[in-house]
């Protein structure tokens, strides 16, 4: 029923690339310059700019677009739940597996409403880091995940869900460190806390890094854990610091047991992506799916 062209421009306009959209939409890329020049000469303005060394950016109709384009979007998600509430029943059992920032600080309140609203339907929930909820996709033990990273499995179709942002923190007794702001470089003078391999925490943070030219193995790195508590408790009774993702740290800020550092010039900000299996899409995934974008904390 949605227009696929205002699909394919809020992909571009999201990603200002042509190609990395044309690879999470699943067509070529001259696909994608079709659709968006059908686009421009429908409503005869040009929507990106594009500079010679293959940069683009949204002109000011563009910008225009991809505003009506957002709330076209949350109308029709909208749209599609209530029709669909009307007229399925539904029951039976969910498996869904969550990555473990996810897991911990994302999903309980959203499950809470879940059965709230569907008593008839069971939810069994696993958890573990992004690889393993990944293998648990491709094993078939969960008909849906929700993950942090950025990784891309071809067998995986991944949906952009919401942002995270990992912030560096410090114990607010931090003995070693009293500075607000901190170079990219002057991260390695300070011991750390990292995740261990496999998790997604683990590739934003040295992705975010790269730019800086800056590796993991450039790091004092104190201790890797396989968990978002255990870190933060680690931090709490320690001079380490470590990146967390910000949903976790909120009631520690607002006790003033820890603090955020900034980095200059580095934000480290992550999506959480929705997966299932390309053509293995089951109702209750999807109507899990609706939910968790509708939801609204109360």
């Amino acid at each position: 029923m949605f227009d696929f062209r205002l699909q394919v421009f809020y992909t571009v306009a999201k990603r200002l690339n042509f190609t990395k959209a044309a690879d999470e939409l699943f067509i070529s890329q001259p696909a994608v310059t079709k659709h968006i020049k059908e686009l421009e000469s429908e409503f005869k303005v040009s929507l990106f700019e594009r500079s010679g060394n293959k940069k683009i950016s949204l002109t000011p109709a563009g910008e225009t677009l991809l505003q009506h384009t957002s709330k076209l979007f949350t109308t029709y998600r909208e749209l599609e739940y209530d029709m669909n509430m009307l007229v399925d029943k539904h029951n039976g059992v969910l498996h869904i597996g969550a990555s473990t920032t996810v897991a911990q600080y994302i999903i309980p309140p959203i499950l809470a409403q879940f059965h709230k609203k569907f008593k008839d339907i069971k939810v069994l929930l696993i958890t573990g880091n992004t690889e393993d909820m990944e293998q648990a996709l491709l094993d078939r033990n969960i008909e849906i995940g929700i993950i942090e990273g950025i990784s891309r499995n071809p067998q995986i179709k991944y949906e952009e869900y919401l942002q995270d942002e990992l912030v560096l923190v410090s114990a607010a007794n931090n003995s070693l460190i009293k500075k607000a702001t901190l170079k990219p470089d002057e991260l390695k003078s300070y011991p750390l806390l990292l995740r261990e391999p496999g998790s997604g925490t683990l590739d934003v943070i040295a992705h975010a890094l790269k730019p800086h030219h800056i590796k993991l193995s450039d790091l004092q790195v104190e201790m890797q854990l396989g968990g978002t508590e255990s870190i933060k408790s680690y931090v709490l009774h320690s001079n380490c610091l470590a990146f967390l993702s910000i949903h976790s740290i909120l009631k520690e800020l607002r006790n003033n047991e820890c603090r955020i550092i900034d980095i200059k010039g580095l934000t480290v900000e992550r999506p959480f992506h929705f997966i299932q299996l390309h053509g293995q899409s089951s109702p209750l995934a999807e109507l899990f799916i609706r939910f968790a974008r509708n939801y609204k904390a109360d």
